[in-house]
Formats: C-alpha cells, sequence, structure tokens
C-alpha cells in the first residue's frame, strides 16, 4: 500500500500498535470530533473493498444483528437481518441474543433497541437520523400539556424521544394503536400524542374521546391531493393505500390504511395489480419484491419530487453502516432511570399486541 495514500485513522491505528494508549488517545479525539459535527464516523473506505462481504464477517465476528426499517435504502434493506415496522423492531430487539444490535433507522429507534436491550451495545450508523415527529413533541412541554389532564392514561406513538416514553402509561405504533385504545375500559380518559393524524385515526377508528398532541410528520404532511387525484384517473385500477400518518382528507379517499406492514400484506394479499403507495418511498422496495409482476406507484408530495422520501431515514447509507460496525460507533445510550422508566410502557405495548395476536 502506497503510504501517502492511507488515512488519517487507518494511520493511528497502525501506530497505535507501537505507541499503545497514545495512539488510541489520537482516534478517539477524531471519533469524537466526528461524531460531534457529522453525527458519524467519517472514515475513508478502500473502494476495491466488497463492502457487503465485509459487512457480513463483521457480523458475525462481532455477534451482531442489523435491524433496519421499511423506509431504508434498497442496499440496506438487502443487508438487514431484519426488516420491519416500529413494531416488528422492537419486537426483534427485545428478543435479539446478539451482543451488538446495529439499528439502521433514525434515532428514536435504536434508542427503543437500548431501553429493551439495555446490556446491549446499540449502534446507529448516523446520529443526526433524526425524526420530524419526535422534534415536534419536546418532552419538558409535553410534561407541561400532561399536568392540564391529571386524570388521563398517556398513551404516545413510538415516534418520540425515550425521555417522553418515559412520561408515558403505555407506547404505541400504527400497527397496534387502535387495539391498544380498544384494550382500556371505555371511561378511561386518553391523551394521544405525538402525532395529531395518527391520533385522529384512532379516534375515528374507536368512537373515543382522545386529547391529542399537536404533531405530525413532515413525510406524510405533504402528500398533493390533487396529484394523487391525476393518479388515480391514470391509473383507474390501481388501489390506493395509505399510512394513518397521513392528513384526514388523503386517508378518506384511500381503498385502504395501514402500518407499513399491513400495507406489504395487503399488497400481497390484495388481486389488484396496481398500487398507488401514500407513505415513504422506501416501503416500495419490499412490496415489489414480494410482487414482483405488480405496480407500485409513490404518492407524490406537494413538490417537485415524483416521490416523498424522510431526509432522515436517507441519511443513513452503507459506508456508513459498514464504519459504524467496524468501529463501534456511533453508540445510543441512555441514562439508566430514563431507561427504567420508558421499558414499562413499552413492554405493556408488547404484551397487549401479543394478546392481539400482533
Amino acid at each position: 500500500m502506497d503510504f501517502v495514500s492511507i488515512s488519517f485513522f487507518t494511520f493511528v491505528l497502525l501506530m497505535s500498535n507501537i505507541h499503545g494508549p497514545f495512539g488510541r488517545m489520537i482516534m478517539n479525539t477524531q471519533f469524537e470530533t466526528d461524531l460531534e459535527s457529522k453525527g458519524f464516523i467519517d472514515e475513508p473506505i478502500d473502494p476495491s473493498l466488497d463492502i457487503v462481504a465485509e459487512i457480513q464477517r463483521l457480523k458475525k465476528e462481532k455477534n451482531a444483528v442489523i435491524l433496519a426499517h421499511y423506509y431504508q435504502d434498497a442496499e440496506i434493506q438487502d443487508i438487514a437481518d431484519y426488516i420491519g415496522d416500529s413494531l416488528g423492531l422492537s419486537q426483534q430487539a427485545a428478543k435479539t441474543d446478539a451482543d451488538v444490535i446495529v439499528f439502521a433507522g433514525v434515532h428514536f429507534m435504536a434508542e427503543t433497541a437500548k431501553i429493551l436491550s439495555p446490556k446491549k451495545k446499540v449502534l446507529l450508523p448516523d446520529l443526526k437520523a433524526g425524526c420530524s415527529l419526535s422534534d415536534s413533541c419536546p418532552p419538558h412541554l409535553f410534561a407541561k400539556f400532561k399536568e392540564q389532564y391529571p386524570d388521563h392514561l398517556v398513551i404516545t406513538y413510538v415516534n418520540c424521544t425515550a425521555e417522553l416514553k418515559a412520561l408515558s402509561d403505555i407506547v404505541c405504533t400504527s400497527s397496534n394503536a387502535v387495539q391498544i385504545v380498544e384494550s382500556l375500559p371505555k371511561d378511561q380518559k386518553i391523551i394521544f400524542g405525538p402525532d395529531r393524524n395518527l391520533g385522529d385515526y384512532v379516534r375515528k377508528k374507536t368512537g373515543r374521546d382522545l386529547v391529542l398532541w399537536n404533531g405530525a410528520c413532515m413525510v406524510h404532511e405533504i402528500f398533493s391531493q390533487d396529484k394523487i387525484a391525476d393518479l388515480r384517473k391514470q391509473f383507474p385500477e390501481a388501489k390506493f393505500i395509505a399510512h394513518p400518518e397521513c392528513e384526514e382528507h388523503i386517508l378518506a379517499t384511500a381503498d385502504y390504511i395501514g402500518s407499513t406492514s399491513g400495507m406489504l400484506k395487503y399488497t400481497i394479499e390484495n388481486p389488484a395489480q396496481q398500487f398507488i403507495v401514500a407513505t415513504e418511498s422506501g416501503i416500495l422496495h419490499q412490496m415489489q419484491k414480494a410482487s414482483p409482476n405488480k405496480l407500485f406507484i409513490p404518492a407524490p408530495p406537494n413538490n417537485v419530487c415524483a416521490c416523498n422520501d424522510c431526509p432522515h431515514m436517507k441519511l443513513n447509507t452503507l459506508e456508513k453502516l459498514y464504519n459504524c460496525l467496524y468501529y463501534g460507533l456511533p453508540e445510543v445510550d441512555l441514562d439508566p432511570a430514563v431507561i427504567e422508566r420508558a421499558r414499562l410502557p413499552i413492554e405493556r405495548m408488547l404484551e397487549i399486541s401479543e394478546r392481539f395476536g400482533l
């Protein structure tokens, strides 16, 4: 190898074999700088490296598992050990026997994995992979909101911070929100947050009077009703399916409303050959793999883009995933007290989901 071509970090790793703690100190300082400024380990990768094969090797070497959300890029989905929605990912995180969980998703998902498996090392390829819905509900403001309704039970959508989960009685996902509300006594007063659109959908489905926090997901709030109507004219046989985080006027015209796993199942089981899909476009990869002879059309947003991508989900890349697994950073860690308080509402969700066969 030409000496001048090796990266700084590689040089430090080599030198650390000679200089021991000094070399490791320099390396850790550079990593800390990277994580603080960029959110990920920005270490160049040899272009000749078979990155997929190396990730597979590192998984075995470190007894690691890769959990990926449906909204990740296709190449990340294809290398994952499990692909799913928030409920399925939570269930996998709770039962995995791996020593290391690499979470190809966004920050709150990695936090949930840490809450459910506190003794395991949880890695996130890019710490800046956040969530607009989670950001819309700061825990300190929600705590004040909660104080206004002291006799209400709090159900929070999983798309929120660990601190917000710690303020909750039960956590839910879009796969089980309706069943969780229906499992409670009819006279039980409920606060539902942070997604007002999902809360409104659950309110209509259950007939319950929910107090809603005014939060929303940027991806599901910008679908264009007019463009969808034009697509339906262009593809009159297509089924229009939508995620319940979408706004009410979008859901009102849908043939099916459900979570990402529910939508995927619907496209497999429904005999229709064409589907217009109103959620983040990453799910189309699994739909196409499961039904290669069917046509899947992403519902367009209110901008010039043809499909609706989550900019946070798309921060993760195969290269970041490799560096994350290789260097064991960035790691997601939480205050043990927060883990203890947040674990109970998540476990209640998992118990209710099991009861309903979800």
